[in-house]
């Protein structure tokens, strides 16, 4: 049973996290309960569905915002499991940045930013929390033709560093510029490649390196020109970022005097096309490619050795009728200069399964809908809710393998097709299981009739 592997993984994992064994019960009511609970994901939900509506609600809210425990120990299970599973090659792991958005003006580390939803001719701004999130691309088409799966490993509060009034002195605009510089988020990315590289060499793997897949916005000289070790970076990078060639030796100069651009390398009919089989929109495919080796970018790296990688446009048809039409081509730089290029193409194309995290935890698992003020609470909430959703991911691969099996409610019409798991089929398994459940230590009493009575509390 789903809700079994579940229940006995968080028991395990999350033992050591909290040194109170109340505080460890108290967490995995919240755990079995919050993923259950239907509407809003808020806390008052949470107690009225564990029976609690008529008590004290206090210790419900101090497990956030007073126990001591760290949200980074919540993940350590998913590590472990990654570790056993896949114990050669380059640890593929995805960061990208998200936004919560909150309406209280007194949330701390709230501040407005950019909406990634506002259309790109009119840019709209969004009051909310920023957070940092880390996952781990377990593999999956290695075992089959399955599309992999990121699981979080790290969501952490990258707050907005407080911009000073109009009548702030000199002296003050100095130190927001300098705080600035160190708490941006490239640098706070850069603090969690490191505490991730720690961790994996405590567990065992000092001799696997670690290649961060990165959007875009993460291409730029603070991670490029940073000293890390056993960490390889893999970015997306602008179509026109001016590159080049070291200069001829004999010469005082670093840098060749001829820039090129990503583009002019893949309109380039010298360079030849390559062609590599990955795991691509739920098959594997041929792609197409360029590798230019060696190249310097300026700007950004300095003197360090990197590659580009050009991935031609992909074809693809709405339906059997339709015309072909294409995609963007992809612009990457890495340095990492030794892995064969199927490996970081694929773990490329693998990236946008961390997008994939972004969705079901904001629209599934309502994450940020708790309505916390707590300095602890405002990050700590968020991240014990991205921890039950990797818990939930891990718990049904061990339970039920990679692929959906007649444990899982038949899929409509429209969807049977789909190969694996969503969460969306993983929440309605587990809901049917609490519902048959008889009480155990793992189910609260009268968890499945809570959940309907209270639904619209």
């Amino acid at each position: 049973m789903l809700l079994e592997a579940y229940g006995t993984l968080l028991e395990k994992g999350w033992q050591p996290v909290f040194r109170q064994a109340r505080t460890h019960e108290r967490a995995l009511e919240h755990a079995f309960a919050m993923p259950a609970v239907l509407g809003r994901r808020t806390v008052s939900r949470t107690i009225c569905a564990l029976g609690r509506s008529d008590q004290d609600w206090s210790a419900d809210y101090k497990i956030y915002s007073r126990s001591e425990w760290s949200s980074q120990l919540l993940f350590d299970p998913v590590l472990d499991d990654y570790l056993s599973r896949y114990r050669r090659g380059p640890i593929g792991i995805a960061f990208d940045d998200t936004r919560l958005a909150k309406t209280g003006k007194k949330v701390p580390g709230a501040s407005w930013g950019r909406d990634p939803m506002s259309p790109p001719f009119q840019v709209n701004l969004l009051w909310g929390l920023r957070f940092l999130q880390a996952g781990l691309l377990f593999p999956h088409h290695r075992q089959g033709e399955v599309a992999a799966r990121s699981l979080p490993v790290r969501f952490e509060e990258a707050p907005v560093v407080k911009k000073p009034g109009k009548r702030a002195s000199q002296k003050e605009r100095q130190a927001y510029r300098q705080l600035q510089k160190q708490r941006n988020l490239s640098v706070q990315t850069l603090q969690m490649m490191r505490e991730l590289r720690r961790q994996w060499d405590d567990q065992g793997a000092a001799l696997r390196r670690l290649l961060a897949a990165l959007d875009g916005s993460f291409c730029n000289r603070t991670l490029f020109k940073a000293d890390l070790d056993r960490i390889d970076l893999l970015a997306r990078c602008r179509k026109d970022a001016r590159l080049c060639f070291p200069a001829p030796s004999g010469q005082r100069r670093r840098y060749s005097t001829e820039l090129f651009t990503p583009e002019q390398a893949r309109q380039d009919p010298h360079r030849p096309w390559k062609r590599a089989r990955i795991h691509l929109a739920g098959q594997f495919r041929w792609v197409r490619y360029k590798e230019v080796s060696g190249v310097l970018w300026q700007r950004g790296a300095g003197t360090r050795p990197l590659r580009l990688l050009v991935l031609a446009p992909q074809p693809y048809r709405l339906s059997r009728q339709a015309r072909r039409n294409y995609r963007q081509p992809a612009y990457l730089l890495t340095t990492d200069r030794r892995t064969s290029i199927k490996p970081l193409l694929q773990t490329y194309v693998d990236r946008w399964q961390i997008e994939v995290n972004h969705r079901d935890e904001k629209s599934l698992l309502g994450v940020g809908q708790a309505q916390v003020r707590s300095p602890q609470s405002v990050p700590r909430h968020p991240a014990f809710v991205v921890a039950c959703y990797s818990a939930l991911l891990l718990a049904s691969l061990r339970c039920f393998g990679l692929t959906r099996t007649a444990a899982y409610q038949p899929l409509p019409k429209w969807r049977r097709n789909a190969k694996r798991p969503s969460l969306l089929d993983l929440l309605t398994l587990l809901r049917k299981e609490l519902h048959e459940t008889p009480v155990s230590f793992l189910v609260p009493s009268k968890l499945a009739q809570n959940l309907i009575t209270h639904a619209y509390t």
